[in-house]
């Protein structure tokens, strides 16, 4: 599992990203962020290198950095720090991520087809023209994120958390929504087709954790969403 360092640079609050030794190993220890690391070229291009060459990639730092067009396939992600990084063009499949973090990143004209992520948070995150579909998003946070002209179609979302997200244009079609929170939603052109709503909890007074004090679980709009 990641550790959230602090850069080294007092004054600064931001976060540390892993370097990547001579013998192309992630070095365990205090470094700088981004902004105040010495060579940050190098660093994204050798984490760069370091993704590519490994399938497996436990308890990797890039806080801050910039994605585009590099391919996530097959790739297995355990604790590792995504937090605030950009992702542009990621195409990708079959990517797995467990317990790791990438609240307030920015995903632009991504694809992650049949992935698994699980225990993975994704708070305050921007999804647009973005599709996370055929996917078994487990147990994961969602809450406050933004989502436009995006897709979660033919997912498992069970459990997982959509509070206070802003959702327009999105789709959830055959989705499973068991025990998953759409609590303090705003939503606009949203499509819940074919997914079990009725399992889903929209109102903490009319969820079905409220059941047997007379309450139902409501449904929101499920027209279909343009994509």
């Amino acid at each position: 599992m990641f550790t959230l360092n602090k850069c080294l640079v007092r004054a600064c609050s931001n976060l540390a990203v892993s370097v990547i030794d001579e013998s192309g190993e992630i070095v365990d220890g205090k470094t700088y962020c981004l902004d105040h690391i010495p060579n940050p070229a190098k660093i994204q291009a050798d984490i760069y290198n370091y993704i590519n060459t490994h399938e497996t990639i436990v308890g990797l730092n890039t806080a801050g950095m910039t994605f585009t067009g590099i391919d996530f396939s097959g790739k297995k992600f355990y604790g590792c720090n995504f937090m605030h990084c950009t992702f542009t063009n990621i195409h990708s499949k079959n990517c797995r991520t467990i317990m790791s973090m990438f609240d307030f990143a920015v995903f632009t004209d991504c694809t992650f087809l049949k992935s698994t992520m699980q225990f993975t948070s994704f708070a305050g995150c921007k999804f647009s023209h973005s599709l996370f579909t055929e996917g078994d998003m487990i147990q994961n946070n969602y809450n406050g994120i933004q989502s436009f002209q995006s897709s979660f179609d033919d997912s498992d979302l069970y459990n997982s958390r959509f509070i206070k997200a802003r959702l327009v244009n999105t789709s959830f079609r055959n989705c499973n929504l068991k025990k998953t929170h759409f609590c303090d939603i705003e939503q606009e052109n949203v499509s819940f087709k074919m997914s079990n709503t009725r399992e889903a909890i929209f109102d903490n007074q009319e969820s079905e954790l409220f059941a047997d004090l007379g309450g139902t679980t409501a449904p929101l709009d499920t027209g279909d969403a343009v994509l």
